[in-house]
């Protein structure tokens, strides 16, 4: 249900960290202003945006793990956010429509990109719960976690420093969650132990695959 990866390398991350210190940051209440529990910054520029979303797109849909996790339909324009000393986002679990110019898509899976370094910040940790657990995800620049959009999660309080993330929500091939990793482990077995099978049952497990994907593909 979670996937870390390593997406970003560094001149992709000071890329976007000057596009962002070149760029107007307002109140993150502007994309939701009735929200009590968000306490945030994100980027409000126009070619900031444009720029720096297009890297992340890139970055996101050239990296096979994403790809294979995942299965993207369509993914919301990255947006880079800050959050400074005494700023948080409260337990929620996100929209599960997200409006844009193009039309609204479906949140199946939620995407956090880490920007800034760990030793730049305290606190800050991404909280995802599920039922009772929950797991704090606060990664090197560069890396990122998706994780399924319905689940309760917060951003905790940062203490001292800066943490500097982008978001981005993905509308999946597949909806249900167990379909969709039920669908990343064959995948994933296929490509780790595809050249010890031999020929025909490689293509049998290949066929049910493929069988899958069009039973339960929207």
């Amino acid at each position: 249900m979670f996937k870390q990866l390593s997406l970003l390398n560094q001149a992709q991350v000071n890329e976007l960290k000057d596009i962002a210190e070149k760029s107007q940051f307002v109140d993150g209440k502007i994309s939701n202003p009735h929200s009590k529990i968000k306490n945030n910054l994100q980027l409000h520029d126009v070619k900031g945006y444009e720029k720096s979303s297009q890297i992340l797109l890139d970055a996101l849909m050239s990296n096979p793990e994403f790809v294979d996790f995942a299965l993207p339909e369509k993914i919301a324009p990255p947006l880079i956010t800050r959050y400074r000393p005494g700023m948080n986002y409260g337990l929620h679990a996100d929209s599960a429509i997200i409006p844009l110019p193009d039309g609204p898509i479906r949140s199946d899976l939620s995407c956090t990109v880490f920007l800034s370094d760990v030793s730049d910040c305290k606190g800050g940790a991404l909280h995802v719960t599920q039922g009772e657990a929950g797991m704090r995800f606060k990664g090197t620049p560069g890396t990122a976690i998706a994780y399924p959009s319905y689940t309760l999660h917060e951003v905790e309080p940062v203490t001292e420093g800066e943490r500097m993330v982008a978001i981005t929500f993905i509308q999946s091939k597949i909806r249900d969650v167990m379909k969709r990793n039920l669908l990343y482990e064959l995948n994933e077995v296929a490509a780790l132990e595809g050249l010890n099978m031999r020929h025909e049952n490689y293509t049998r497990l290949q066929a049910v695959q493929y069988n899958l994907m069009r039973r339960w593909m929207e």
